[in-house]
């Protein structure tokens, strides 16, 4: 991120990166629930307000969107399992819909394969993961949303060393917190990769978003 921007927006930036770090040293701790759902969900409503201070337009608002809801729907999904998977897929629509506005025009054999490796295997193995196999095709349509984002970000004209790193940061936290209910029920990987890799994730798509955002109206007046 350039110094520049850290410093005009750092408040903000900062806030979310400290509740972020709290989170992650307080949840398995004695802490209320309450208060450490409430620090969780900052994290990443902290990062709606930078975008909506950094930009100003409908594609500000769609990405603040996107880590509000996330913010939202992570806690949520805690709570009741339904409703919070309703919430993350909207948020994951919020981020599709911005990132095929900004498609590429021209895509490599190589980084189509790319994208659409995302779009079909991300849901399958979601789908594939749980042993219980009662909530599967919910893991399978959360998926697909899981998927389009990171296939639609990786096509996109936003850096992918940047928004497309971060988009693979959230399928990977997505598919590992997923793995909870397969091989993964007895280990401590998902609690420990977990949430850095969806908090990190979020904030490359957001503060990559918002400053090529910024870049592109400069260059177009």
């Amino acid at each position: 991120m350039p110094k520049r921007a850290l410093l005009e927006r750092r408040p903000w930036l900062l806030a979310s990166l400290i509740a972020a770090f709290a989170y992650y040293l307080l949840k398995d701790a004695t802490f209320p629930g309450v208060y450490l759902f409430l620090i969780q969900a900052a994290s990443l409503v902290l990062l709606t307000v930078y975008a909506l201070l950094r930009h100003s337009g409908g594609d500000a608002r769609s990405v603040a969107g996107f880590m509000g809801l996330s913010g939202l729907g992570v806690v949520a999904v805690e709570l009741d399992f339904y409703i919070g998977s309703v919430i993350l897929v909207l948020a994951l629509a919020l981020g599709i819909g911005l990132f095929v506005k900004y498609r590429r025009e021209n895509l490599e054999s190589t980084q189509k394969a790319a994208a659409v490796a995302l779009l079909l295997l991300t849901p399958l193995i979601c789908w594939r993961l749980p042993v219980e196999r009662t909530d599967a095709l919910t893991f399978g349509i959360f998926g697909l949303a899981l998927g389009a984002m990171a296939a639609s970000a990786w096509a996109s004209r936003f850096p992918r060393y940047r928004v497309g790193l971060g988009a693979l940061l959230v399928v990977a936290a997505g598919i590992i917190t997923i793995a909870r209910a397969g091989p993964l029920l007895n280990s401590d990987w998902p609690g420990l990769a977990g949430w850095p890799l969806y908090y990190l994730g979020h904030f490359l798509i957001c503060t990559g978003v918002i400053q090529t955002l910024r870049r592109f109206s400069a260059e177009h007046g």
